[in-house]
């Protein structure tokens, strides 16, 4: 991937040397010259295309704003309610994540996320326990974080 970098910044170089201009618009788009051509020569070049991390972690932030946002309407609408009518519960949630960084991740993101808190990781670092506002189904929570962050960081994690 490092290799890649290099490649892309010498191609950009090579073009204002090239065009006899350093300007920062000539910068720009000489990196994307740059980036099209070492985007062709991936299959030749070592690594997966060096890009793609960016790419894959500008979705997990979508896709965590996105679940942010319906939390926080969830627990809007808890708080506007006239009776609570709320089954709070600690359950255990059995993560696949094996590097310390993304068990850190899902945790701040699971706490960040209003309604949930990550209260504690087991010592083996393979099961979160985790605390809901408004507890439904063990199934359908250990289900939807699998589906919606844990997935998404281990797009992130794949090199």
């Amino acid at each position: 991937m490092a290799v890649q970098f290099l490649i892309n910044v010498a191609l950009t170089i090579l073009w204002c040397i090239i065009t006899m201009s350093f300007s920062f618009g000539n910068l720009v788009l000489g990196f994307l010259f740059g980036t099209f051509a070492v985007f062709i020569m991936r299959p030749f070049l070592p690594g997966r295309f060096y890009l793609r991390p960016l790419f894959k972690s500008i979705s997990l932030a979508f896709i965590f704003i996105i679940e942010l946002i319906k939390a926080n309407i969830h627990v809007f609408k808890i708080v506007i309610s006239k009776e609570i009518n709320i089954t709070p519960a600690f359950f255990a949630y059995p993560t696949e994540l094996t590097k310390a960084w993304e068990i850190s991740l899902l945790s701040q993101m699971i706490t960040l996320t209003p309604g949930t808190v990550v209260v504690a990781v087991s010592d083996d670092q393979k099961t979160l326990y985790i605390h809901a506002i408004d507890f439904s189904n063990l199934e359908d929570e250990i289900e939807g974080i699998r589906s919606s962050f844990e997935a998404a960081i281990k797009e992130v994690s794949i090199r």
